[in-house]
């Protein structure tokens, strides 16, 4: 099958090379001839081959009529990826799409030698690729000239607005040359891309695929529904029974993918990490080693999530529920890329059921809800891989069948298959013992009946109580952490001054024992031990019990409580009027206030406060002193004999002493 004519012959033989039989969708609208020498707006779905699509559209502009390009001076190019594992990965499929046509293709990163890549910038090329930061970088250094740019692409424009570049793109887009092509691409055309687009490109095309719309069919997506101290335990499970050659965990921080990959290496997984803390170098090599096959599982923040292509990647885990529909889908393209089929997993903590609905409803995906792969499933998933293994229908050489042969003579042949199955078994990673979790619907089924009260629960004991600020609220999530069930198996918690007392369903008492036993009897400062007997009824003030509407503890609950039977709340007052302090009904019965002046109790005079010195001449006079008598005088502290100082007044006296003022002497 030939390929579209409208294909630079050079190009069109490099594809032919590299096993290209037909184009995508995409790739077939950048070649119409409406789109030949005009500014593009593309969004299409992830792995639809927007890489190869932006390369045959800019060729002829580049190329011009001729079939292989010149020396390489001032580039003509320049391609702008959000993250360095995207640029690199450009740069690699442009080096063979180009190939041909002996185009000289450059990177300019960030991690990377910024000297080495002015002296190749120095040297002459004809296609730029790199991201903003350093872009712009070299351009204010003014190692990269953008004075002969024909063509500027834009690779995940919406992802580059996303991570704050706006102003080093529209920089970028200012200082090249205003008669360009201009070329964006993207999975979603948001209305940020919709505006720069309208400023920066002149006409624009409009291209957009059918699959834009759609879900991707070629991925299989599952939400699977756990406990949340199962997560991890559910993505090794996961692991283990789809056994893809090649996965990638996302996780929500770095700290999470170190722990994850850590885990995950301890267990037997070939795993390598990458996140932003790495690195180019590392992230480099860690992305290498999936390629080459030498890792199997790749745990990464969504610094992988756009544009990276693994060849074979056949599975994709959510770890960590993604941010937003966006990050989903660019989050699961990494698998189904190129026709080929892949599985992705939502990993689902019973909390977050209703944010995981949302994420799928925005992004228009249906999702099959189930449990993650149980114990049970993945041997049974064993022994099919085991029965249909390509190996055991391969024909040898002599030599091998006659020392098996041998084998069998020595050993027989159940000896030999079950050393054989046992090997084989012991190289794979342990899969992992799961909470058995109610079969989830993915939709709300309204309101949830109330549970029957608990007729064979056992009591178990915590060593903390109400001296230690024990509270229902932590001591339940802890409880069900430590054996490994939900609150639905919870009963009462009754908390005492020294200890505290709850009840677990007698169906999963058992398990829960073994699971506190298993670790070591407690958490930190929490042991729990069985319980000799129910809890105490003479201390009923904090209590919890799952089967009241809510805990009649505090004022808040006593509020909830009046307002869910349409009462008033008077909490900490009487709640009828009979019970409150009576108030006076008529002025008569309020008590009397003096009604004249002469019925106020007289304030004490001065001469007749106790224990106080009478000071000399008139009251309410100056202080007599050694200068009493003078006109002007100033009064004398006695306890100093410093002239001007006061008197300190009594304490709890209404009276001040006043100086009288001096009048101005008259000429």
């Amino acid at each position: 099958m030939s390929l579209n004519p409208n294909i630079v012959p050079a190009l069109a033989e490099a594809l032919e090379k590299k096993g290209y039989t037909s184009l995508t969708e995409v790739q077939e609208s950048v070649l119409a001839p409406e789109a030949k020498d005009a500014d593009l707006l593309v969004s299409a779905q992830t792995g639809s081959g927007k890489t190869a699509a932006f390369g045959m559209a800019i060729a002829p502009t580049l190329l011009e009529d001729a079939e292989t390009f010149e020396h390489a001076g001032k580039p003509l190019a320049l391609i702008v990826a959000p993250t360095r594992e995207l640029a690199l990965q450009v740069q690699r499929e442009l080096v063979w799409l180009y190939g041909v046509a002996r185009g000289r293709i450059a990177s300019c990163v960030g991690g990377m030698d910024p000297r080495t890549e002015r002296r190749a910038l120095e040297r002459g090329c004809h296609i730029v690729v790199g991201t903003p930061g350093r872009l712009c970088d070299h351009i204010k250094r003014r190692a990269l000239d953008l004075s002969g740019l024909k063509a500027i692409v834009l690779d995940e424009a919406d992802e580059m607005l996303d991570f704050g570049f706006r102003e080093d793109l529209e920089f970028i887009l200012d200082a090249a040359p205003e008669e360009r092509r201009t070329l964006m691409f993207s999975a979603t055309v948001p209305r940020s891309i919709a505006t720069m687009a309208k400023r920066y490109q002149k006409d624009a095309v409009r291209i957009s695929t059918v699959g834009e719309q759609q879900q991707h069919g070629d991925i299989d997506y599952r939400a699977m529904a756990v406990a949340p101290a199962d997560r991890e335990n559910a993505i090794i499970n996961v692991l283990r029974f789809y056994d893809a050659k090649s996965a990638i965990v996302f996780c929500g921080t770095r700290m999470a993918v170190n722990r994850t990959a850590a885990r995950f290496g301890n267990r037997g997984f070939s795993v390598v990490a990458l996140s932003g803390e790495l690195s180019q170098s590392e992230r480099t090599h860690a992305l290498q080693a999936m390629r080459d096959g030498r890792a199997r599982v790749c745990v990464a923040t969504d610094v992988a999530a756009r544009g990276i292509d693994l060849p074979g990647l056949e599975l994709v885990i959510h770890a960590d529920l993604p941010t937003n529909s966006d990050t989903l889908k660019h989050r699961s393209g990494r698998t189904g890329r190129a026709g080929q089929k892949g599985t992705c997993a939502l990993i689902v903590a019973n909390s977050q059921r209703g944010r995981a609905n949302r994420l799928l409803r925005d992004a228009k995906i249906q999702a099959e809800w189930c449990n993650a792969p149980s114990l049970d499933d993945i041997k049974q998933k064993d022994r099919e891989r085991l029965l249909s293994d390509p190996s055991l229908s391969e024909t040898y050489d002599e030599d091998a069948l006659a020392f098996a042969k041998e084998l069998l003579e020595r050993h027989g042949a159940e000896q030999v298959a079950a050393a054989f199955l046992n090997r084989t078994q012991s190289e794979m990673p342990a899969a992992e013992e799961l909470v058995n979790m109610p079969a989830p619907s993915g939709r709300d089924d309204g309101p949830k009946a109330r549970r029957d009260p608990f007729t064979d629960g056992v009591w178990f004991e915590a060593s903390v109580g109400r001296k230690q600020n024990a509270e229902p609220r932590w001591l339940l999530p802890m409880i069900c952490k430590l054996g490994g069930i939900t609150k639905k198996e919870v009963g009462s918690i009754k908390i005492e001054q020294n200890s505290s007392r709850f009840e677990i369903t007698g169906k999963k008492a058992d398990r829960f024992w073994e699971s506190v036993v298993a670790k070591g009897g407690g958490e930190n400062n929490l042991k729990v031990t069985k319980a000799s007997g129910g809890p105490s009824s003479s201390d009923e003030r904090s209590s919890y019990n799952p089967d009241r509407s809510a805990p009649s503890t505090g004022k808040t609950n006593a509020r909830h409580q009046a307002k869910k039977h349409g009462e008033k709340s008077y909490t900490g007052k009487p709640k009828s009027s009979d019970d409150r302090p009576s108030k006076p009904k008529s002025f008569d019965d309020r008590p009397s206030k003096p009604k004249s002046f002469d019925e106020r109790p007289s304030k004490p005079k001065f001469d007749d406060r106790p224990g106080k010195p009478k000071p000399a001449g008139r009251p309410g006079g100056k202080l007599a002193g050694k200068f009493a008598g003078k006109p002007g005088g100033k009064p004398i502290n006695k306890t100093d004999g410093k002239p001007g100082a006061k008197r300190p007044s009594p304490a709890g006296s209404e009276w001040t002493l006043k100086r009288k003022k001096r009048k101005p002497k008259s000429d």
